[in-house]
């Protein structure tokens, strides 16, 4: 089945414009066309735009993305490289954790600073972050 962009971007519940998108950048590539212009996409094109969408919702970034499907379109060392692409992720996600840690113990030490009277004119929340 050979799918139009339109339908193509129903079946896959994206925009037109996200598939475009998604030519120019090389992520899918560039279908064949009717003799009238029409772009036809095959029906594998649906399978590989949910991958990368699901790989958005997880936090990868297209570029990532581009790196993690020139693995699956090759046909040599796939475990291998994608065994290294997913510790180096992995580091990554790590140390956004321990960053958000940071960050929600400083929220909470500022939370702890505030009064019980919230209507006042000078906030401790302020004060404290103006002069670090």
């Amino acid at each position: 089945m050979m799918y139009r962009i339109s339908q193509l971007a129903k079946a896959c519940n994206v925009n037109k414009e996200t598939i475009r998108y998604y030519e120019r950048l090389g992520l899918i590539p560039e279908p064949t066309r009717t003799d009238s212009g029409y772009r036809m996409y095959p029906e594998d094109m649906v399978q590989r735009i949910g991958f990368i969408k699901r790989m958005q919702d997880l936090g990868f970034t297209l570029q990532e993305i581009d790196k993690l499907l020139g693995v699956v379109d090759r046909d040599e060392v796939k475990c291998k490289d994608m065994y290294d692409f997913t510790v180096l992720k992995l580091r990554e996600i790590q140390s956004k954790i321990q960053d958000l840690r940071k960050i929600e113990r400083m929220l909470i030490s500022l939370k702890e600073k505030c009064p019980e009277n919230k209507e006042m004119f000078e906030c401790p929340i302020i004060e404290t972050l103006m002069e670090k």
